[in-house]
């Protein structure tokens, strides 16, 4: 069988001129995304604040957790109110909630503050998803696929940088709060111009469903009404697995680095990891259009479990430094968008009801296994987190390999 896919030849004007000043300040909340994202993470970053609260870094990780939690909360109404009351305003209130999170993270007297404010980033991540690529992708149509993949690039060109800004900053002798500051003066100035750039009209929700409890309705109706099949479901798994993989690199992978491997420089692991990321959207983009999506969930995660179980191994600072280059092409490359797409083509009569749920399942792995990295890391080390990070990535093998092996009668059976 052939894995080759042909490509669409259809005739697409580009995206209208007018509107692209304000897609790039509407991408650049993602830039200011990507530092909060990652901010937690940074082994510098967690000493600093664990110093300020008087506890161990294992805490930072756990107030990390609660990222995804303020994402649960805050996914099933900031779509509603993107819809209904506008992409402006739903933007809007993920800058708010951003700018909130960086001043409660660097105010934090102790974690039950930073927790709160780690929730309040967790729903400006939610609310900027459901306001800005919607946005973006009316901003730039015909291109909606380039306007997603701009999103990720602008948050792993942040993620990139980090490391030399929190560089800056010790060579400067300056506290890292500083730059807690200047992302929330900066996303603020990036709100102002949001208030003040076009964006194209859009027809009012309600007016065109009727009754404003339609699309709630409606969402639960097919909810009830899907019949979910074990290839569906272990799809949704994937969106758990795949996420866990990077989110416990990410957050976890640098006290690693420090305390088991040694190195003098565990930050510039993150720089590494985003140089991967940002080579995976570009091949990936390529490759995608010539094989089956489907073959990278398989694949990706192939990948990043034989180079987590070499980390764990070799335990030194040169495959610590291999290791973040590979795991950021391989497990944050794009596996939880390929896992949608996959989806969508696969059961096409639920595909946003089972969206939602992979975006939920990949929240909730968000929440629930680093709030398990912080507890396990605490009680039997970094190196532990690592033996986690490997088990979650195998069983994401296991869940694509099922699905690949089922594609060609499921995709037969859709056509």
């Amino acid at each position: 069988m052939s894995e080759i896919v042909s490509g669409n030849t259809r005739k697409e004007s580009g995206p209208n001129g007018k509107y692209l000043g304000s897609a790039f300040i509407l991408y650049l909340n993602y830039f200011i995304h990507g530092i909060g994202c990652s901010l937690l993470g940074q082994q510098v970053i967690k000493e600093f604040l664990a110093g300020q609260w008087g506890t161990g870094v294992e805490k930072v990780t756990m107030v990390a957790a609660a990222l995804g939690l303020g994402r649960l909360i805050t996914l099933p109404f900031s779509g509603p109110i993107s819809d209904r009351m506008g992409r402006r305003l739903c933007a809007l209130l993920g800058i708010a909630s951003y700018a909130l999170f960086f001043v409660g993270i660097a105010f934090s007297p102790n974690m039950q503050v930073a927790y709160i404010a780690a929730i309040l980033g967790g729903a400006a991540n939610s609310f900027l998803d459901t306001g800005v690529i919607p946005a973006c992708v009316e901003l730039m149509e015909p291109k909606s696929g380039l306007a997603t993949m701009l999103t990720k690039l602008f948050i792993s060109m942040a993620q990139l940088l980090l490391p030399f800004m929190m560089g800056a900053l010790a060579a400067a002798n300056l506290p890292y709060s500083v730059l807690m500051y200047v992302c929330a003066t900066v996303i603020l100035v990036i709100g102002v111009l949001v208030l003040k750039i076009p964006l194209p009209e859009k027809k009012a929700a309600g007016a065109a469903e009727g009754k404003t409890g339609d699309k709630v309705d409606s969402f639960l109706g097919s909810l009830k009404k899907a019949k979910f099949t074990v290839e569906s479901v272990a799809l949704i798994a994937i969106g758990f697995t795949c996420t866990a993989t990077f989110q416990l690199w990410l957050n976890c992978a640098q006290t690693f680095g420090k305390e088991v491997a040694h190195m003098t420089d565990p930050g510039m692991m993150q720089t590494y990891y985003s140089a991967g990321t940002i080579v995976a959207i570009f091949v990936t983009s390529v490759l995608v259009n010539k094989f089956l999506p489907v073959r990278f969930l398989a694949i990706y995660p192939a990948i990043a479990t034989v180079m987590l179980v070499l980390v764990y191994m070799i335990k030194t600072p040169a495959i610590c430094m291999a290791g973040a280059f590979v795991i950021g092409y391989s497990a944050a490359g794009g596996v939880l968008q390929l896992a949608t797409a996959t989806v969508n083509d696969l059961f096409p009569t639920i595909k946003g009801t089972i969206t939602s749920i992979i975006m939920i399942a990949s929240s909730l792995s968000n929440y629930t296994i680093l709030s398990l990295a912080g507890s396990l890391g605490a009680a039997k080390g970094a190196g532990s987190v690592i033996i986690l990070n490997i088990v979650i990535t195998a069983i994401g093998v296991m869940l694509a390999l099922f699905v690949n092996l089922r594609y060609g009668r499921l995709a037969g059976k859709e056509k």
